[in-house]
């Protein structure tokens, strides 16, 4: 089904508005213009579909525990976020993070991104793929799986390595601690990967799939920009590895960027990312004002 932005907000129905503007500013990612509208014509009624979603998962364990005559333990509904780099799916997943925790039954809600399970720097540097970061090699996807399905099991406690966008590598010592959600959302750049013959992927685990999708001209444009107002905070950082970029021109800076998008993130988004956007449950289509303006929904 393909809606536009006007339909799409007339399913919102009573569901309630649950951020403020405030809230939002801090949700919101580096060079994201997203608003609170956005918020109310585009999230509240995905928030609601959700919802749904989340309530059924439940009846159907219900149904089919009373076929096996047995008490079936409830697995964490798990939403996935796909899409490019600078498309926007990072803001998406901690506004739906933010709206699916404040749901009247108040779900235990956990928010990881695969990009904890990036292989460390020295890793990469040692099998030749430096300039593959964020390629789906580039990641310890055997460990990503182990990680989701202890999650899935039940497991009290399992935890996950900490990427950092600053220090542009994994935090040797620190992990991120995850206990027993209602709700995990996964967000990444391949989380949609399909697995090899006869082996299992993340994607198997996923009850809804969401694709944040735009036109690559438009991404790139978000990307530099994004560049750009990093010129200004992090790469500033004496600890960024991207330091030098703060004492260039701009110009030089969208040189770089650009030669990064042909070279890496196109490629990554061409080959490995924009294939999956049919495995997802739906598609948030933005314009080039990053503005969501369709969204499409997999029919049954």
């Amino acid at each position: 089904m393909d809606l536009d932005r006007a339909a799409w907000r007339g399913l919102r129905a009573s569901t309630p508005m649950s951020l403020t503007a405030e809230e939002l500013d801090e949700l919101r990612g580096l060079a994201d213009p997203i608003d609170l509208g956005e918020v109310e014509d585009v999230y509240l009624p995905l928030s609601r579909l959700l919802r749904l979603y989340y309530e059924a998962s439940a009846g159907l364990r219900e149904t089919v525990g009373a076929f096996l005559g047995e008490r079936i333990r409830p697995a964490p509904f798990t939403i996935a976020i796909a899409g490019s780099v600078a498309v926007g799916k990072s803001t998406t997943a901690r506004v739906l993070r933010t709206l699916v925790s404040r749901w009247p039954a108040r779900p235990h809600t956990e928010l990881v991104t695969t990009d904890n399970f990036l292989y460390p720097n020295a890793v990469l540097a040692e099998r030749g793929l430096t300039e593959r970061k964020g390629f789906p090699e580039s990641y310890d996807r055997r460990a990503l799986l182990r990680f989701v399905q202890q999650v899935r099991a039940g497991v009290p406690e399992v935890t996950a390595p900490v990427y950092s966008h600053l220090a542009y590598d994994i935090l040797p010592g620190q992990r991120q601690s995850v206990r027993r959600p209602d709700v995990l959302i996964l967000e990444g750049l391949n989380v949609l990967q399909p697995a090899p013959a006869g082996a299992l992927a993340v994607a198997d685990f996923i009850d809804f799939s969401i694709y944040v999708d735009a036109r690559a001209d438009d991404i790139k444009q978000w990307f530099l920009a994004r560049l750009r107002a990093l010129r200004d905070t992090a790469f500033t950082d004496p600890r960024s590895p991207f330091r030098q970029l703060a004492e260039v021109s701009l110009a030089e800076v969208d040189a770089f960027g650009a030669e990064v998008w042909k070279t890496i993130n196109e490629v990554n988004l061409v080959e490995n990312i924009q294939p999956t956007r049919a495995r997802a449950t739906l598609v948030l289509q933005k314009d080039a004002g990053h503005a969501v303006t369709r969204v499409g929904l997999r029919r049954f």
